[in-house]
């Protein structure tokens, strides 16, 4: 049994047309919000063993805040494979993924959230900025997980709804 905890990144800021959409910041918003989650995943003792997240800089900040406020120990994993990512890559990312890292988060972007969600779980769920979608797998090892590993959707948080 495997479970990743699939999260969009935080709410971020749209202010300066200067930045390309791979450099836009968190907002005081997403700032706001990412620590809580991860405050939150602390308090359910549902730290990742991993992190992997998007190389933009809204989900890395977002990562990095989450991990920062659950006590997260390892290393942040950034790969650009993440970037406004579909299901198929978000699949090959987990497959690469260390047998020691029994839960996982994975940090991105929308539309990409949402479908692997709705692929894995059959359950079509709207990933609003700084939701945490926690889906377990019926797989042993990461490499198993393909386009027919089918997923149980746990629970979705919502800063919102905190």
């Amino acid at each position: 049994m495997k479970t990743i905890l699939i999260m969009r990144h935080a709410k971020s800021s749209w202010s300066s047309d200067a930045l390309t959409d791979h450099d836009r910041p968190l907002n005081s918003r997403g700032k706001n919000d990412a620590p809580r989650m991860g405050a939150l995943l602390k308090e359910i003792d549902l730290v990742p063993d991993l992190i992997v997240t998007s190389t933009a800089a809204r989900a890395r900040s977002t990562a990095d805040l989450v991990a920062e406020y659950c006590d997260y120990e390892g290393e942040l994993l950034a790969t650009r494979l993440f970037y406004h990512a579909g299901v198929e890559e978000y699949l090959d990312g987990l497959q690469a993924v260390p047998e020691v890292n029994p839960v996982v988060m994975i940090v991105g972007h929308n539309p990409g959230m949402a479908e692997l969600v709705e692929h894995l779980t059959g359950e079509p769920e709207l990933m609003t900025t700084g939701n945490i979608a926690v889906v377990r797998l019926d797989v042993a090892r990461w490499i198993d997980v393909n386009e027919e590993t089918e997923g149980q959707l746990v629970r979705i948080w919502r800063p919102k709804e905190l």
